[in-house]
């Protein structure tokens, strides 16, 4: 073999190992950026306890449990139907994980799922350490898409005879005309108590989408899940901001020519100068952006006109409330979303 040849061989040799290095070090590094945006350690809410490192599928084991955890939940019978999966066995909680956690919704309507432990321990968050005896699907009457429909819960008693199917269980639950009938009357109950204002800001030409993120910021308005929203005191909004309509992580073009100030009446705290707040609030950033207020109506907003929209508000309010629903309270956020 000439000297050549015994270079070239020892060229390549030499190149499959720079590659093989390249590539696990690329490796490596897309690893470790993984790990930063996906930190190992999340649990499912369905599962008690807090997971100190990777465990399959994530649910808690009886050292882990921690004593808040051993909650009483019910399903609420004024704003809920409820069908009841009884076992001829009990389930281990593994086995009932893998089966409920995709039941979280049917058509528009939320569905929440307790299980059973002991025969009077009603849980949201399944534990690997125990057995279930039955289960409660738990699923909304009402809310902002309208009251159930017989597809809607045709599908939830689906699934209930699906899970009952599968552990040799039995299917018990209300009537169809009866749990319809009470959607029929939820909803409209609370589309009496459903309340919505808006203040709008017309600019004076499209203006760059980060220029006018930059000026609510700089007015008060803080980050809230996709939006952007004027915080009250206990970390709920107050109010909104819409750009051109849309959520602020929404908005795909540079430029907005509007901004709309909603205030979603159920899901911000009472407040007997609510309107008066967001007002207050229309009128410096229509300074800042040179920018026209105007009501609903589309008419410019009378400076009069706040005190006694607050007054119709606040009233609002009580009434919500007097129905058993008060602002921001977890069943009245469920009902109007």
């Amino acid at each position: 073999m000439s000297e050549l040849q015994i270079g070239l061989i020892s060229l390549g040799v030499v190149l499959i190992v720079v590659v093989l290095c390249f590539n696990w070090w690329q490796d490596r590094r897309v690893r470790q950026r993984m790990q930063e945006h996906f930190p190992e350690g999340e649990h499912d809410p369905l599962m008690g306890g807090v997971s100190s490192g990777r465990r399959e599928p994530g649910m808690s084991s009886l050292a882990q449990r921690d004593g808040a955890d051993d909650e009483e939940a019910e399903a609420d019978p004024t704003c809920e139907a409820v069908i009841d999966i009884g076992f001829a066995q009990p389930v281990p909680g593994l086995q009932l994980y893998q089966a409920i956690r995709d039941v979280d919704k049917v058509g528009g309507k939320p569905v929440r799922v307790f299980a059973t432990h002991d025969g009077n321990v009603h849980r949201m968050r399944l534990r690997e350490d125990e057995s279930y005896d039955s289960l409660q699907l738990a699923v909304l009457l009402a809310n902002r898409s309208g009251a159930l429909t017989d597809i809607e819960w045709s599908h939830l008693w689906a699934i209930a005879q699906s899970l009952a199917e599968r552990f040799d269980g039995s299917v018990e639950g209300p009537e169809q005309a009866q749990v319809l009938a009470r959607a029929r009357e939820l909803d409209a109950l609370c589309a009496d108590l459903d309340a919505t204002v808006g203040l709008t800001l017309k600019l004076r030409g499209t203006q760059p989408v980060a220029d006018v993120a930059q000026v609510l910021k700089n007015t008060g308005f803080l980050p809230y899940g996709r939006q952007m929203a004027w915080m009250s005191d206990s970390g709920v909004p107050r109010f909104t901001v819409l750009f051109d309509g849309l959520l602020v992580d929404d908005v795909q073009s540079a430029g907005v020519d509007k901004l709309d100030l909603l205030l979603d009446l159920p899901n911000s705290p009472s407040d007997e100068q609510a309107f008066s707040r967001m007002a207050s609030v229309g009128r410096d950033l229509a300074a800042r952006l040179d920018a026209e207020l105007i009501d609903d109506q589309g008419r410019p907003l009378a400076d009069g006109a706040d005190h006694t929209i607050d007054a119709q508000l606040f009233q609002l309010y009580a009434k919500l409330e007097s129905q058993g629903f008060p602002a921001c309270d977890a069943r009245t956020v469920r009902l109007f979303s």
